[in-house]
């Protein structure tokens, strides 16, 4: 008979994690297991033990710094009522594990020192797996490689990897743009954590100084802003925009994401932040031989709508992987399509028939695939009066498609509009925009985003991207200007599967920002820690058959 405690704990699992069926283990919690880590410091971990357990289930290990109990805690415990141990391990400085927390930095050295705990102690099973989302799949990408190629006896034997990456610099600085509202939100959020009481309650609240601090100059002191203290990881965010700086090399585990051998799922969705990266080590895997199995869905970072996909899979998978039954899933890929609104079950991704058609911006707000004529479409970019972000992925749970018919009427943004179609066009793929560009300031972003224009008037976000140039960040990779200070920038979109139905009409919006989810480009070049001043900035865009132009990944089934 459960306990009133375990009875009150699966109701609250019940309900936080909707529609999800629990199984039918109760648990027993062993509180603060203290694991040492080889410089001394001891961190603290929940083992989440179910009564009558199959013996020969794997242990799961999930490792992060957002705590281990309550709504978070979910997470291990709905696999532990489905018969599984789960060991859940703060990360170094948080949740009263020792140490001081520098995100990213010390969890390859703990996350190898945990494994190895965990594998001395007698309530492991003998086999061992791995899983989490976004930082908790972060801490599983940090010891994969390595320790698959270095101690491939003592490595999990599978990974779940949700809504997650290898490299959290690539994001932060995104093609040389700040992704202010993602690093100073969460940096505000991980504050407010480790003040707890009234602070973290605070969390379930509009947050007006945030909302402040996202518009001060220059970017060092957005963190004070926002919290009242200087938060030193934040600090080194804003100071290092170069990737190649060994403080974000130390901590980018891209490179060893080919040396992952083990079974991986990969669950994700079309509006979460950490979309294109997730889907490039997909590729990375399947080119060294090792495809996942992945999900994608039509979900943000936050979105409730993955959770009950994303538990059946997870279990589909440690069944077949450590048990050998069978997954009834009929292909490695199952990603839904927009607009269409109906899931596909694919090879592969990108899948067979997906090819880039050029298309072409041509002036007075024409798109089409035939040839632009010459000529030039001009617009201003000021960043005392930045250009709004409207949607895109966040940390937020608003994240879905965005109608922009309002926001493409402001003066510095352009739009660009093809004919109705007469026959549904299917692009499933990474979307990449060559812009041809003069700027008049020393460092300018160029903003892209495709949007499928409704018959009804509506302008609703499909997918898009961002390239900064002229800064100290982008100096080494920025294309040459010719002749005339023009410059071809070549943007990389948000990956996207997406069918533009007959009566609807393609269409691509370009500007210079969108604030707060990019930090505004000051426009002179200084580096972002320091740059306080601004400047205004006359964009010229030029078509022609070299001009701007965008290749969409056409899928033809």
């Amino acid at each position: 008979m459960p306990t009133l405690s375990q009875r009150i704990t699966r109701a609250l699992d019940r309900r936080s994690r909707r529609g999800v069926a629990l199984g039918p283990h109760e648990l027993t919690v062993h509180k603060d297991l203290r694991i040492p880590m080889d410089d001394g410091v001891e961190l603290l971990g929940d083992l989440y033990a179910p009564d009558g357990a199959d013996p020969t289930l794997p242990t799961i290990l999930i490792r992060g710094p957002y705590g281990r109990s309550g709504p978070l805690g979910g997470m291990a415990r709905v696999l532990a009522y489905e018969g599984f141990p789960v060991l859940f391990v703060s990360s170094r400085g948080t949740w009263g594990s020792q140490g001081v927390f520098t995100p990213q930095v010390d969890e390859q050295r703990d996350g190898i020192a945990t494994v190895r705990w965990v594998r001395s102690q007698p309530w492991f099973t003998g086999h061992l797996a791995m899983t989490g989302e976004s930082y908790m799949g972060y801490t599983q990408w940090a010891i994969a490689g390595r320790m698959q190629r270095e101690h491939p006896d003592e490595a999990p034997e599978a990974y779940i990897m949700q809504i997650t990456m290898p490299d959290f610099g690539a994001i932060t600085w995104d093609n040389g743009a700040f992704s202010l509202r993602n690093a100073l939100g969460w940096t505000r959020m991980m504050v407010r954590m480790r003040q707890g009481g009234a602070a973290l309650l605070g969390m379930l609240l509009p947050d007006p100084k945030l909302a402040k601090a996202f518009d001060v100059l220059p970017l060092s002191a957005g963190d004070a802003a926002a919290s009242g203290e200087t938060v030193h990881w934040y600090q080194d965010w804003v100071r290092h925009e170069k990737l190649t700086d060994e403080y974000w090399t130390q901590q980018s585990h891209t490179e060893s994401v080919a040396d992952v051998t083990a079974p991986v799922l990969m669950v994700t969705g079309w509006y979460d932040i950490f979309l294109p990266w997730q889907l490039r080590n997909y590729a990375r895997l399947a080119a060294a031989g090792n495809p996942p199995r992945i999900t994608i869905g039509p979900w943000g970072h936050v979105s409730p709508g993955r959770a009950v996909p994303a538990h059946r899979d997870t279990l589909a998978f440690l069944r077949e992987t450590f048990l050998g039954r069978a997954w009834d899933r009929p292909a490695p890929v199952r990603a839904f399509q927009t607009g269409a609104e109906e899931w596909h079950d694919l090879a592969s991704w990108p899948p067979a028939g997906s090819a880039p058609t050029e298309w072409f911006l041509h002036e007075h707000g024409a798109l089409s695939t035939d040839t632009a004529a010459s000529g030039s479409t001009s617009y201003t970019y000021d960043p005392v009066h930045p250009t709004p972000a409207v949607g895109g992925p966040s940390l937020e749970p608003k994240t879905l498609p965005t109608d922009n018919a309002a926001h493409e009427t402001r003066d510095d943004v352009v739009a660009f509009r093809s004919e109705e179609l007469a026959a549904p066009l299917d692009v499933a793929g990474e979307p990449v925009a060559r812009i041809r560009v003069r700027s008049s300031a020393p460092s300018f972003d160029v903003f892209v985003r495709i949007t499928d224009v409704h018959p009804d008037g509506r302008v609703m976000t499909v997918c898009d991207g961002i390239r900064r140039i002229g800064s100290v960040g982008t100096a080494a990779t920025d294309p040459a200007p010719d002749a005339d200070g023009s410059r071809e920038v070549e943007v990389a979109l948000w990956p996207t599967f997406h069918r533009f139905l007959p009566g609807h009409r393609v269409g691509i919006q370009i500007s210079s920002g969108a604030h707060p989810r990019y930090a505004r480009n000051p426009g002179t070049g200084e580096a972002a820690f320091d740059a306080a001043t601004t400047v205004v900035a006359d964009q010229v865009l030029a078509h022609g058959p070299d001009g701007c132009r965008i290749a969409l990944p056409v899928w033809s089934r």
